[in-house]
């Protein structure tokens, strides 16, 4: 299992239920890669530094997540598809 961190951008216009939902549905992905959360920092809605699709808002999450090699790609391949994720970034993290 590898360290990794994953950062995503939700739409502004979400309420918290459907913010839970693209929460739940996240960690549904990580657990069907085989991989585990080891923290969750939500940032909360902040100004964007350049508007995205006519958005200048966004709820910003940090994921720190145990994934094995094969993982990243698998959950970058659904973070892809949601239209509610305006922008993301997974990160391999170095061991301390």
């Amino acid at each position: 299992m590898r360290n990794y961190e994953l950062a995503y951008i939700a739409n502004p216009d979400m309420d918290d239920e459907g913010l839970t939902g693209l929460e739940e549905k996240i960690q549904g992905w990580i657990d069907a890669a085989g991989g585990k959360i080891v923290n969750v920092d939500r940032w909360g809605r902040r100004k964007l530094a350049y508007p995205i699709q006519d958005y200048r808002d966004g709820y910003y999450y940090f994921v720190d997540v145990e994934l094995p090699p094969s993982g990243p790609p698998e959950l970058e391949d659904n973070i892809r598809v949601v239209e509610d994720v305006l922008r993301y970034m997974i990160l391999r993290k170095e061991p301390a």
